[in-house]
């Protein structure tokens, strides 16, 4: 894992301070974040994954038939970067677009064989990525975590 230069100390180099941003719980967040998604990058690359393309899989497994709009939107992403995105899947054979017979404008979305397999290998090794990224947690702290995670995820900051 690559580490910010303003983690590397040396003589000539000294440690630069972030107290200030340290103080903002969105900053301490995508620092953390950065961790983990550089390690669950790392973990995927074996895969010829990435994060999204493993997301996208995942929540296809999940939810089979669902269309490229509703995939754009439980992801967070615009709808012209999921083409993308299904597009790469679909040339890996991974997830098959089938057109909805009711609406010839939408794709129903599905894994192929081999894309459930591929989730499938891929998900035990987030599992590994995800016991290494809180192993220093216990139970009880891990379930604080992800409740205030949650909370902070359902909160609407645009009535602020």
């Amino acid at each position: 894992m690559d580490r910010d230069d303003a983690d590397s100390t040396t003589p000539d180099r000294p440690r630069i301070s972030d107290a200030t941003l340290r103080q903002f719980t969105g900053y301490t967040m995508k620092r953390a974040f950065n961790v983990v998604q550089a390690d669950v990058n790392a973990v995927l690359e074996e895969f010829g994954l990435r994060m999204v393309t493993y997301s996208a899989l995942a929540i296809v497994g999940d939810n089979p038939g669902l269309s490229q709009s509703q995939l754009a939107q439980a992801l967070a992403i615009e709808r012209p970067n999921l083409v993308v995105i299904v597009d790469e899947l679909e040339g890996r054979d991974l997830v098959s677009r089938d057109r909805v017979p009711t609406d010839r404008r939408t794709y129903a979305l599905q894994l192929t064989s081999e894309g459930a397999r591929l989730l499938a290998r891929a998900t035990e090794a987030v599992r590994r990525h995800e016991a290494r990224i809180t192993e220093g947690l216990n139970a009880e702290e891990e379930a604080i975590l992800v409740s205030a995670l949650k909370k902070i995820e359902a909160t609407d900051i645009r009535r602020s």
